[in-house]
């Protein structure tokens, strides 16, 4: 046991120094930022504090202390979540952490460092008749229309709907979570799905207001997401990321949005699988 311990101790201080010892692109280091944007509105990933009109979120904090580990600053822009993979590959974006999912059909030309998990996610007003996912068959359930969910919620439909010749479920596109909430909110739509990260902070926003049904129906990561040809600055962005993993840095900010049950034991390249 002891063995373990020490050689884990040191496994972590080596992970630290290499983070420390990170290589950055010439051009970023010589202007000392870092220029990322995001689509704030995605809470707790990523929104706008109503009080004082900054983004704050999870995103965020871990954004920041990376670039803090990397001694850059960082100048924040924001756009839909439409436009994302497209300011990164423009190059209005230095990466994105963005509460983007890790996809197999991103990786044409993206990387991703996957540093949380995710999983898609019923849930309904908490009025409604709806007691168990099977419910839904039929219904109309909405979420964003440039995530991954559509897809699968289709899938899940098949599978479930279909098997127990029930009617298939309505997919109703939104064009991000707060226009997906509010249409539930209208009665425009029987139910949603989001990223089960992002439900807790729900739920304590508008207490009694909705209801999860059922349990994640996917599995995933959330991605930081880099242009291929990036391999110094994913680089240097991983070891950081590391780094904070082994000094408690990043449990800390998971804790601080609760959602430590999403928490990765390390960061990894490329690991979604569909």
């Amino acid at each position: 046991m002891r063995r373990v311990t020490i050689s884990a101790a040191v496994a972590a201080l080596a992970t630290i120094t290499a983070a420390g010892a990170a290589e950055l692109p010439e051009q970023i280091k010589q202007a000392g930022i870092l220029r990322l944007t995001v689509s704030s509105t995605y809470a707790p990933m990523e929104y706008k504090d109503p009080e004082t009109n900054q983004l704050v979120g999870l995103d965020i904090d871990l954004a920041t202390e990376i670039a803090k580990r990397l001694s850059l600053k960082i100048v924040w822009s924001e756009t839909p979540f439409a436009e994302i993979i497209p300011a990164l590959q423009t190059k209005r974006a230095d990466f994105v952490i963005s509460g983007i999912t890790d996809r197999l059909s991103r990786r044409e030309n993206a990387d991703f460092i996957d540093y949380l998990t995710t999983g898609a996610q019923f849930f309904v007003l908490a009025s409604s008749p709806a007691q168990a996912a099977i419910d839904l068959c039929g219904k109309k359930v909405g979420t964003t229309r440039s995530t991954i969910y559509p897809v699968e919620i289709e899938k899940w439909s098949k599978a479930n709907c279909e098997a127990a010749g029930k009617p298939a479920v309505q997919f109703s596109p939104g064009e991000n979570a707060v226009d997906v909430r509010n249409q539930l909110k209208q009665g425009r739509i029987d139910a949603a799905v989001q990223g089960n990260e992002t439900l807790p902070y729900a739920l304590k926003q508008e207490p009694d207001k909705y209801r999860v049904v059922g349990e994640p129906f996917s599995s995933g990561y959330q991605g930081i997401m880099f242009r291929k040809d990036d391999t110094v600055l994913r680089q240097a962005v991983m070891e950081a990321l590391a780094a904070m993993i082994a000094d408690g840095a990043y449990q800390t900010i998971l804790a601080k949005w609760s959602l430590t049950a999403n928490a990765v034991a390390q960061p990894m390249l490329n690991a979604a699988t569909q």
